[in-house]
């Protein structure tokens, strides 16, 4: 069967907001595996930054097993690339933690977006999933976020937060948090919302002496970082932040 035929297509759920035809030639079976062990913590981060060698499409699919009582971490920044993706799927044992926090920045024509599967296998465990998206020009930040809640997982915590912020009239942000819950003692929530800058803050600032451009970058900073509070190590955060701004600087 030719190739083309086996990409996937904007039917599917997963894939409805992606620039699907960016994937010719890319490797779709090929999976990242992180299994980490009962009481182990593990934090990870990707960087997809202009300068650094990305590829015109950067495509990332983790397949991550959490043991009980142990904790995964990861942060994302997608600032680069003209289509790029991080897909997670996450198995959760008893007691064991997920924390997510993602990031896309960009303009122009680019596709920036993370998708999630959350799946809580047993009882106990809790996940958090942050994401913000500042999109411009023709730009489009994608969240696609699935937590599955099987039968047997009582005493869950499971939650996804997703705010996207458009900094001009042609860009778009997309959000498509899903909850399927077989468990009854649970607690899980989704909030979702797009919006442009505060004008009332810009002004109160404004009011103070602060410049429009330095207003709207203090506004961004302020936006950005709630993707990055679970992050404790302050020279990580640092760092995929100002990934975030020098991005957001070439466009103010």
């Amino acid at each position: 069967m030719p190739e083309a035929a086996e990409l996937p297509t904007r039917r599917e759920e997963a894939w409805r907001y992606s620039a699907v035809e960016r994937l010719q030639g890319e490797a779709l079976d090929r999976w990242r595996t992180i299994d980490i062990a009962a009481g182990e913590s593990v934090r990870e981060t990707l960087v997809i930054a202009d300068g650094d060698g990305s590829r015109p499409t950067e495509l990332h699919r983790w397949r991550v097993t959490i043991g009980e009582g142990a904790t995964c971490e990861l942060f994302a920044v997608l600032a680069s690339a003209e289509y790029a993706r991080l897909e997670i799927e996450v198995t959760l044992k008893r007691g064991a933690h997920f924390e997510f926090g993602g990031i896309t920045v960009g303009g122009r024509d680019t596709v920036r977006e993370f998708v999630t599967r959350t799946i809580h296998a047993e009882p106990e465990a809790t996940s958090n999933q942050t994401v913000r998206s500042v999109h411009w020009g023709h730009g489009t930040g994608n969240f696609l976020g699935n937590i599955d809640v099987v039968r047997d997982a009582q005493k869950t915590d499971a939650a996804q937060d997703f705010k996207g912020l458009l900094l001009e009239k042609g860009a778009s942000v997309n959000a498509v948090p899903q909850l399927e819950i077989f468990a009854d003692d649970v607690k899980c929530a989704h909030g979702a919302s797009v919006g442009q800058l505060d004008e009332t803050a810009r002004f109160y600032m404004a009011a103070r002496g602060l410049s429009p451009e330095l207003a709207r970058r203090l506004l961004v900073q302020a936006f950005l970082g709630d993707a990055l509070v679970g992050l404790e190590d302050d020279a990580q955060r640092e760092e995929l932040m100002q990934v975030a701004l020098d991005k957001v600087d070439r466009y103010l």
